[in-house]
């Protein structure tokens, strides 16, 4: 199978043969056609010459042409209009009346004798005052001419015939034949080679694309990007265009990697906890009492990695888009209450305050299980991360064109470089988020309120100051129209 840059030069080449040829073509009708109408003028004008030489001379009362009733032995043309017919350089034919030639140039004179009877019988056939185009063997072809001569007091005397070749018009001038078999090939193949040339270049900067992002595709080389400077804008532009998506995967590979050694660094834990606690409540020797509280810690392990599976379940299944969201209209204010009775109950026990200060009565479209679950995490969150003694406030505010749901602790903080990573999976900022904190959780619930925000038209954000507490907000869209107030049909 040809390469791309052999059939871009053939297909080039080609067209340029096409259209070459086309001119060729064309500007060689078109000369035909003017040299046929200077052939044919030229033609005419030695017809009406002669016509004119034999008439003027029958006029003058000279004997140029005997009359019908001479006998034919005697039907001459008189040595001086035989002289003057003579000069005529083309084929010239003077017959009487009766079709009788009288007249044979020098031309029709070297003829071949079957070749002049042949055209003698074309030219006795030839009407008056018109033209024909003959065509003899061995005998170029002819642009005939007939003219009528006549007398005032003779009549009719007869027919002047003159024949004009037509080679100059068929045959090829020599400056055309070095135009059309040297110049224009030459002119082709330069033009053939150049295309060869620059399509090279730009199958040098395709292989070289292709080696860059080959060696760049194997996993371990994202980091690098694609260079060529200079190769023209669409060049450039594919080359940023590829770098972007270079750039995605490295992202997506680096998520992925930090993913699954986060997740099984959750897992591993877990499993060793539960492992040992099922391997002491399996011993003889064990007490009844230390095997329950064996299995009593087996089964709370046993439900933290069911609750971290069930996590990482929801964000695979919302990232392949697999995971639906049942909207129908949701009071918010009567939720945001629940949850508030529910973050009074948990700030107790953590010696947190919860505080409700502002709320709005607003309805939106939304699935009311998953915003009841984006907002109690931001809340238990808040609580977990606030030190006993600080505060926890909620609010629901309208807008004109959204509804907001905030939350405001005076918790510990984030720093400001860790603020742009916190919706990341598995992300904790310090050691006070760490894993093997008291506080510590699996690092997924902001990535699936994220997640839950966004499957809602919305946008989760935060701000914080490292020691002066967190504000995550909520922000979701109002409705157009809710389906209840639609009008009857």
């Amino acid at each position: 199978m040809a390469s791309t840059r052999t059939n871009l030069t053939l297909a080039f080449t080609g067209a340029l043969i096409a259209v070459t040829a086309a001119l060729a073509l064309t500007l060689w009708t078109v000369r035909n056609a003017s040299l046929y109408r200077d052939v044919a003028r030229y033609a005419v004008t030695q017809a009406d010459v002669a016509a004119t030489l034999v008439q003027d001379a029958a006029s003058a009362q000279k004997a140029v042409i005997v009359g019908p009733n001479t006998p034919p032995e005697t039907q001459i043309v008189t040595p001086h209009l035989r002289t003057l017919l003579d000069a005529f350089p083309d084929y010239l034919v003077v017959v009487d009346q009766l079709g009788v030639a009288l007249y044979l140039s020098t031309m029709m004179r070297q003829l071949p004798e079957e070749v002049s009877d042949t055209l003698l019988a074309r030219i006795s056939g030839l009407p008056n005052d018109s033209a024909a185009v003959v065509s003899l063997p061995g005998v170029e072809e002819l642009l005939l001419v007939s003219r009528q001569v006549s007398d005032t007091t003779a009549g009719t005397l007869g027919r002047v015939i003159v024949g004009v070749t037509t080679s100059r018009i068929t045959t090829l001038p020599r400056e055309y034949r070095i135009v059309l078999f040297f110049i224009a090939p030459l002119i082709i193949l330069l033009a053939g080679w150049l295309a060869w040339t620059a399509t090279g270049l730009t199958a040098q900067r395709i292989s070289k694309i292709n080696h860059d992002v080959a060696a760049i595709t194997d996993g371990r080389s994202l980091h690098r990007r694609l260079s060529m400077d200079h190769a023209g804008q669409e060049f450039e532009e594919l080359v940023g265009t590829l770098n972007a998506m270079i750039a995605r995967l490295e992202t997506s590979f680096m998520g992925l990697r930090r993913f699954t050694a986060d997740a099984s660094h959750e897992l591993k834990t877990p499993l060793a906890v539960l492992r040992a606690d099922v391997e002491r409540a399996m011993t003889d020797h064990t007490p009844p009492s230390e095997q329950l509280v064996a299995l009593e810690e087996a089964l709370q392990e046993t439900t933290r990695m069911a609750d971290l599976v069930e996590s990482l379940l929801t964000l695979a299944r919302a990232d392949e888009g697999r995971f639906d969201i049942h909207k129908e209209p949701v009071a918010l204010k009567p939720l945001v209450q629940d949850i508030h009775e529910t973050a009074v109950i948990l700030g107790e026990g953590a010696g947190v305050t919860v505080n409700f200060p502002f709320t709005a009565d607003v309805t939106v479209m939304g699935d009311p299980t998953r915003l009841r679950q984006l907002f109690l995490n931001l809340v238990t969150n808040a609580i977990k991360y606030t030190p006993a003694g600080g505060k926890v406030e909620l609010g629901l505010g309208l807008h004109p064109d959204n509804v907001t749901f905030a939350v405001r602790d005076t918790g510990i903080g984030i720093a400001a470089a860790d603020v742009p990573h916190i919706f990341e999976r598995f992300w904790r900022a310090d050691r006070a988020r760490s894993r093997m904190s008291e506080r510590g959780g699996f690092g997924l619930g902001l990535a699936i309120s994220q997640w839950i925000a966004q499957a809602h038209g919305g946008t989760l954000t935060a701000s914080s100051r490292l020691g002066r507490g967190s504000l995550f907000t909520v922000t979701l869209p109002l409705p157009a129209r809710l389906p209840e107030e639609s009008p009857a049909e």
